[in-house]
């Protein structure tokens, strides 16, 4: 069997909801209290995507203070697609999503030359206190290079699976071969990895 592995990187302000969507998506769990996110937390996922293909996901929950910012060029290294995720009762934290869009766009890219497959997802669409509007999302999406957008509710369980099964997607359609991710401005691709395996990999 094929198997391919992909780093996805989750990012956007604190309090978003990042860690407890990482957490929905690999065991389908979900709690209304969590422990804040401090530099970076992995999880594994894998998919047996088809009859011949597995996809293991290394998921990269990075921390959304400001204090860390610094350490995210290390952090996004060997990344193959993004999750920029905010909450829509919060517009700071959607205003936010141009910021980290541009970091992401400024420090890697694929071998090409092209931005990273990222998707935008506008998460807590369950609250009644939503603050921006579906019409302003689709339009930042659209302006700011985002393979797509989607609602979400990690407490609902909606849209969680589908989003990055339309990132995944995105990321094997646009990978070319095994050849190695580039960070703007480095010369050294060896990846960082929780367990070793091999890395800098597209797919």
């Amino acid at each position: 069997m094929n198997e391919h592995q992909l780093k996805i990187l989750i990012v956007g302000d604190a309090e978003v909801g990042k860690s407890s969507f990482v957490r929905r998506y690999v065991s389908g769990h979900f709690s209304p209290t969590y422990k804040m996110t401090m530099g970076v937390d992995f999880s594994v996922k894998v998919l047996h995507w088809s009859d011949t293909e597995k996809v293991r996901l290394q998921l990269w929950d990075i921390a959304g203070q400001e204090r860390f910012i610094s350490m995210n060029r290390i952090y996004y290294k060997g990344a193959s697609g993004c999750v920029v995720m905010f909450d829509v009762t919060r517009s700071s934290s959607f205003l936010s999503c141009h910021h980290w869009k541009q970091d992401l766009d400024s420090k890697i890219m694929l071998p090409n030359g092209d931005q990273i497959p990222c998707i935008l997802l506008a998460n807590k669409c369950d609250l009644p206190q939503r603050v921006v509007s579906a019409d302003s999302i689709k339009r930042f999406s659209r302006d700011n290079g985002f393979l797509a957008c989607m609602e979400t509710s990690v407490k609902d369980n909606k849209n969680i699976g589908e989003a990055m099964r339309r990132l995944v997607q995105e990321i094997l359609s646009v990978c070319s071969g095994h050849e190695p991710l580039r960070t703007k401005g480095d010369v050294d691709l060896q990846r960082l990895s929780e367990d070793g395996s091999r890395g800098g990999i597209c797919c």
